[in-house]
Order: C-alpha cells, then sequence, then structure tokens
C-alpha cells in the first residue's frame, strides 16, 4: 500500500512551514492524525478526547476556565488555540515541549487530563482493526508505539492553518501583496473602524501591540513575557522549566487568530471578555522584577486608551476571525460525517 503526499494549504503571504524529516506530511497520515484527535480511547475512562478540550468553533480551545480531565479532575492552566501550530517552536504556556511531536506526548500521560499510561493506550489502539491497518499504511510498522501516534496527530494539527480573515487582506493590502478574488470581497467589507483600530494596534503609542504580535503570523512564536498580569505568581510559568528567576511570572504568548472566540484569556483564563483584555492593557498593568521592557507604559498602568481607542482596538481584534478555519470541515469529527 502506498500513501500520498499531502500539499498544505499555505497563505501566499505566510512563510514556508517547517516539516520534520522524519514525519513527512501524507494524506493518510493526517486523516489517521484526524481520527485519534477525536478518540476517547486515549483516556484512562475513554471520556475524552483532544477535541474534548480542543473545540473547532472555540478556535481549538476550551471555552471553559479550566479544562476537566477524567473524573471531573480541573486542570490549572487555560487550553491554548490549536492554530498555526506549524511555525510554533515552543509549547505549553511555559514551553516546556520543543516540538509538536514532543507536545502531544504530555496530555495521554497527564494525571489531571487524560490519566493513561502510554502502554494502555497503544494496547486500546492495536485492538482496533482499522487502527491497525492504517498504521501499518502510513508508517509501515505492525507494532503501534507512541511515537506513531504523535506523529499521526502531529500530521493532521499542522493542517489547522488560519490565514484567511479580514486581517490577511488587510496586511497584504498594506505590504501591496495582490488579492484573490475572495481577498478583494472581504476587503470590500472592511470598515473605516477596523482600518483606524489597526493603526491603533501598531501604533507605538497607542495600542502598543506590536512587540509581541506582528505579522503575518501575528504572532512571533517562542515569545514568552510577563505582561503585567501580577506581581505575585502563584503560577511561576516559564521558570518551571528553565529555573531562572528571570524567566519567573513569564508564559507564551499566544495567537491572536480568532480571539473573538478563544475566550477565556490569558494562561489562567482569568478574562472572560475582550473588553476585559483590553482594559486590562490599559490601566490594570502590574508592575513587578520581571516585566516585559518591552511593556513601556507599565509605569502608569497601561497605554490608557480612551473609550474610543477602545473601541477601534476591539473592532480590530475581530478582524483575525478566519470563518474558513472555524467551520472547515476538513477539521471536524470524522466520525460524525
Amino acid at each position: 500500500m502506498s500513501v500520498t503526499p499531502y500539499e498544505l494549504e499555505i497563505p501566499s503571504h505566510f512563510p514556508a512551514m517547517p516539516i520534520p524529516e522524519d514525519n513527512p506530511m501524507t494524506v493518510e497520515g493526517v486523516e489517521l492524525g484526524r481520527q485519534l484527535f477525536y478518540d476517547k480511547r486515549l483516556s484512562r475512562d475513554n471520556s475524552i478526547s483532544c477535541a474534548s478540550c480542543h473545540h473547532q468553533e472555540h478556535n481549538f480551545s476550551d471555552p471553559n476556565q479550566f479544562s476537566i480531565g477524567v473524573d471531573g479532575q480541573i486542570g490549572v492552566r487555560q487550553s491554548m488555540a490549536l492554530v498555526n501550530l506549524g511555525w510554533q517552536s515552543a509549547f505549553f504556556w511555559d514551553g516546556r515541549a520543543e516540538t509538536l511531536e514532543e507536545q502531544i506526548f504530555h496530555p495521554v500521560v497527564d494525571p489531571v487530563e487524560m490519566d493513561q499510561s502510554w502502554d494502555v493506550t497503544i494496547q486500546k489502539i492495536q485492538e482496533v482493526d482499522h487502527y491497525q491497518n492504517e498504521f501499518y499504511r502510513v508508517f509501515e510498522v505492525t507494532e503501534i508505539d507512541s511515537t506513531h501516534v504523535s506523529k499521526a496527530i502531529a500530521q493532521f494539527l499542522r493542517t489547522l492553518i488560519s490565514g484567511q480573515a479580514k486581517y490577511d487582506v488587510m496586511y497584504k493590502y498594506r505590504n501591496s501583496l495582490p488579492l484573490n478574488a475572495f481577498e478583494q470581497n472581504l476587503f470590500n467589507e472592511i470598515t473605516n473602524e477596523e482600518w483606524a483600530g489597526m493603526d491603533l494596534f501598531f501604533s507605538l503609542t497607542g495600542g502598543d501591540c506590536l512587540h509581541c504580535h506582528d505579522g503575518p503570523l501575528i504572532e512571533i512564536p517562542g515569545l514568552f513575557s510577563n505582561n503585567g498580569l501580577d506581581d505575585e505568581f502563584p503560577d511561576i510559568g516559564r521558570m518551571i522549566v528553565t529555573g531562572n528567576a528571570n524567566d519567573k511570572g513569564k508564559f507564551k504568548v499566544p495567537t491572536l487568530r480568532n480571539i473573538e472566540y478563544s475566550a477565556p484569556y490569558m494562561h489562567d483564563g482569568r478574562f472572560a471578555t475582550l473588553d476585559e483584555v483590553i482594559n486590562h492593557y490599559s490601566f490594570e498593568v502590574t508592575e513587578s522584577s520581571t516585566i516585559d521592557p518591552m511593556m513601556e507604559f507599565s509605569h502608569q498602568g497601561g497605554v490608557q486608551l480612551d473609550m474610543q481607542e477602545h473601541q477601534l482596538l476591539r473592532a480590530f481584534l475581530k478582524t483575525f476571525t478566519d470563518e474558513q478555519f472555524l467551520n472547515n470541515p476538513d477539521f471536524k469529527n470524522p466520525n460524525n460525517n
């Protein structure tokens, strides 16, 4: 049996996606990964799958402040959105995994998530005939192991690309890049308020957001920051991984893609609305020893946006919404088709 190379549909204004040499993308591998992503066998009591905490309609994040694992156990951090992961260089809020494949190993064995050993997980998967056939076709193996499961899910996750939002059209227009017919239609829908919000977002004396959110991906992969949430840290964030006191209270800067649908916000889900997020950066920034030096207005509590500026910025944040991504049938549960 042969496999079919998978051609990623990467937006023309995005950089090329680095694909690991030991995990090339195939149509069959992506489909296998999609099945595993939605399979509850990966949890100890067969009650939750990856998708239980990463809902497509919520940008593959969780609308709950903290996700619920097996036996009703509650997590301690907000589930991160799974979008444009192929360009990321660190995973989890504290960056404890350096590759997408490595990231996938963690939730299965985490006692407050799926709470299942990989040995048991593999045993359950091998008992399913169609999985045996598909793993053999994709990886040419008769003995499945955790690495094969991880690689398959990683292939699926790399297809979760969001690049058809109003922002993409605005970015391309501002950079004199040609628009296709779909983008031209979106361009015609962009409001003066959204354009003004974009100017405010990227202004060093306005929203001052560009230090952490810039470019076509509207993020800076691998960036960690203390964005002034606290002066004392019940969760020390990146320092858990590095042991470096200078990383205390720093967390991975998340994507803004589809942020309108990714609530609640921050590593602990403390903000329920975009208005609360904007208020934080306007008036509630707290200084501490590890505050990001790019938070240039932290000494005055934030950037001090007035109500009109607040509304313009909120309007622009909604231009990151990509309806094509949120409703793409290729990302949905294959068992519901």
